[in-house]
């Protein structure tokens, strides 16, 4: 008797004669952890941690899993520095390569390898002196810089199309099960079919001609693989920016595309235009599940099989996807890094036992600015090598955790795993801490979700013992008698001594989260950081308010996410918020604040004045708790202001380290 839930999506698939044991992939990620000689080729290789990060998500129960940006050509072609390069045939890159898709298939996954060309686009190249191409001249932006591309001659294109059937050859050689060609999202692909290739040979000009180039390759690397070798290609169904390409072109592409590969991979949007970037990765102001109209609407088109991706993680949405035929396969990311299990889980029908994505982008602005890919709600991503045993402590100890707010219920979870006892006490009645001030915030939903299921979690454990409406006290943590303690007692809002702030038509953004209501017509936000700016775009989504964001800095202020601070300025522009940057409160008024901006007095309208500048660490109160018990660990806020992935990251290893030493 089949008790599957899911069964649709669980239905096996094949794919150019291979068999794939479900219909969820892992779409393409770089190696954010790779290593190179920085010699003349400049080779990145898998290293140790990255094989580990990739392996985790397999044993997941993923069908196949893509390991992304792997170049064609490791001189003329690199956008960042962790390019796998597929021309180097050495027998060193031979065996790192073929180390990886071990890690992967005998996981039950099929490995695959996304190659690339990146053209126009090859900033890496560029900057070390190479003369990059694309189909036409060109000078481009590039993450502030100015770069020139060649016209591509039709010799070149000739080899190019070469190079991509010796890399997939390459890769199978090395073990993988299917390559994935990247067709989309600004590369060279969607360069030729840009209605700026003017060229006016057959490679440029009429869209059939545009589109020679792209079939051209996918024929090369079909034939040189042979028959009973899948071939995915991931296209762009919609810029999704002004100026860019609609869902009436991604058909067209589509179309042409018919019959050559074995899978259509739709996603959208650009790497090269920061509107186009949000919605390839989709930011948590879009709905779950927003790419896949692009998906549904070629799919009406094409007889070959279609993917989809961008913001999935319910089992419950994949499942009338895949049953509805709007794609046949769901692909996903962040989802899994957030809980590589997620597969397993769905097959078992615990779908509440998924920890879902917050779309936070945390992961991809760490790998973008520290090159480092984590994540925000799982400690165990990039850490894999670290993690991958679980630690005993060398005694059973009682915990004792003061304070469930994000950090406080991970250390409480983490230390019951490991056998501790644990007394977990929350001064208000509800677990969750000060981020449940959000929760009608539409956007913030799957935060709103996620302290839930690790409320849910929590319950889970005989041996963790929850108190709410208990304050930590030093007197009630000594009468414990605890062998440790956590202290995650999170911080309060800063009140800096600016005049008026303590007036009536003032609020924290924090009391504002949780009613909104009390906002009057015309607000001002004091603090231009991520609290502020959501709480921003919160109230204009809700009409009936003008919000102006007054920032001191000369910068928007992202708190290090820059993925997010990209998304804020699109919502910004959307809703009509305006921001004031360099901008000091000096006084508040009834009538509104009175700013100092450039040497200037600026005065800014206001019904209500919202104070969003920051936390103050609860360090006092934290600090009395350190001498009532053997070990004492601070934790999150009361340290010092942390993101949700920091003070997750702490509970984690914090917990971890309990009980190592026996006293």
């Amino acid at each position: 008797m089949d008790r599957c839930k899911y069964p649709h999506l669980f239905t096996p698939i094949i794919l150019g004669g291979t068999y794939f044991r479900n219909r969820i992939f892992a779409s393409p990620q770089g190696p954010t952890y790779a290593h190179s000689d920085f010699g003349e080729r400049k080779d990145s290789k898998l290293n140790e941690e990255a094989m580990a990060f990739f392996a985790r998500r397999a044993q997941g129960g993923v069908a196949s899993l893509c390991v992304g940006d792997a170049t064609i050509d490791s001189i003329k072609s690199r956008a960042n520095g962790f390019h796998l390069a597929l021309d180097d045939h050495s027998f060193a890159n031979t065996a790192y390569l073929t180390r990886f898709t071990d890690t992967i298939t005998r996981h039950g996954a099929i490995a695959s390898v996304e190659i690339c060309h990146y053209g126009s686009s090859s900033r890496r190249s560029w900057e070390a002196g190479e003369t990059i191409y694309g189909p036409v001249a060109c000078d481009t932006v590039n993450l502030g810089m100015t770069i020139h591309a060649e016209e591509m001659p039709e010799e070149m294109i000739e080899k190019v199309i070469q190079q991509y059937a010796d890399a997939a050859v390459y890769a199978k050689q090395c073990g993988f099960g299917m390559v994935t060609i990247h067709g989309g999202h600004g590369w060279l692909f969607t360069q030729f079919l840009s209605e700026s290739n003017n060229r006016k040979d057959k490679w440029g000009g009429s869209f059939e001609n545009r589109m020679r180039f792209p079939v051209a390759v996918c024929d090369a690397v079909k034939k040189a693989v042979g028959p009973n070798f899948p071939v995915e290609i991931r296209i762009t169904g919609s810029e999704c920016y002004e100026k860019g390409f609609d869902i009436d072109y991604g058909v067209a592409t589509a179309k042409m595309l018919d019959g050559h590969v074995d899978l259509i991979h739709v996603s959208a949007g650009s790497h090269e235009v920061q509107a186009g970037f949000t919605v390839m990765h989709p930011s948590m102001f879009k709905d779950d599940g927003c790419n896949v109209r692009f998906a549904a609407e070629i799919k009406k088109h094409v007889k070959t099989p279609v993917a989809t991706v961008g913001s999935l993680s319910d089992p419950e949405m994949m499942e009338e996807i895949i049953a509805s035929g709007k794609a046949d396969v769901v692909e996903m990311a962040r989802s899994l890094m957030a809980d590589p299990d997620l597969p397993i889980k769905a097959h078992a029908g615990r779908r509440e036992e998924i920890r879902q994505c917050l779309r936070c982008t945390s992961c991809f602005s760490d790998q973008m600015m520290r090159g480092r890919c984590t994540c925000a709600i799982n400690p165990e991503i990039n850490n894999e090598l670290d993690y991958r045993f679980q630690p005993k402590p060398v005694k059973s100890c009682k915990v004792l955790v003061a304070g469930g707010g994000i950090g406080g219920m991970e250390a409480a979870i983490e230390c019951a795993k490991l056998g501790h006892q644990v007394v977990l006490c929350e001064k208000t009645g509800r677990l969750g801490g000060v981020l449940r001030c959000e929760e009608k915030v539409p956007f913030k939903r799957h935060l709103e979700e996620y302290l839930d299921y690790q409320a849910r979690q929590i319950a889970k454990y005989p041996n963790i013992e929850v108190r709410l409406n208990t304050a930590v006290t030093p007197e009630y943590a000594a009468a414990e008698n605890a062998d440790a303690i956590i202290s995650a007692l999170g911080a309060r809002p800063a009140v800096p001594p600016i005049p008026g702030l303590s007036g009536g038509n003032v609020i924290s953004a924090e009391e504002l989260y949780q009613h909104p209501e009390r906002a009057g017509e015309r607000v001002v936000i004091l603090g231009g950081g991520l609290v502020g700016s959501e709480l921003a775009v919160f109230l204009s989504m809700q009409g009936g308010h003008t919000c102006t964001v007054v920032e001191m800095a000369p910068v928007p202020n992202d708190g290090g996410n820059v993925i997010q601070g990209w998304a804020l300025q699109g919502e910004f522009e959307k809703y009509g918020v305006t921001l004031s940057l360099s901008t000091k409160a000096k006084e508040v008024r009834d009538d509104g604040v009175v700013c100092e901006r450039e040497g200037e007095e600026v005065f800014f309208p206001a019904d209500t004045v919202v104070t969003a500048l920051g936390m103050k660490p609860l360090r006092e109160e934290s600090d009395a708790l350190s001498g009532c018990a053997p070990e004492f660990y601070a934790i999150g806020d009361c340290v010092a202001p942390r993101t949700i992935k920091q003070a997750t990251a702490m509970a984690y290893q914090t917990a971890r380290n309990i009980g190592r030493i026996a006293f």
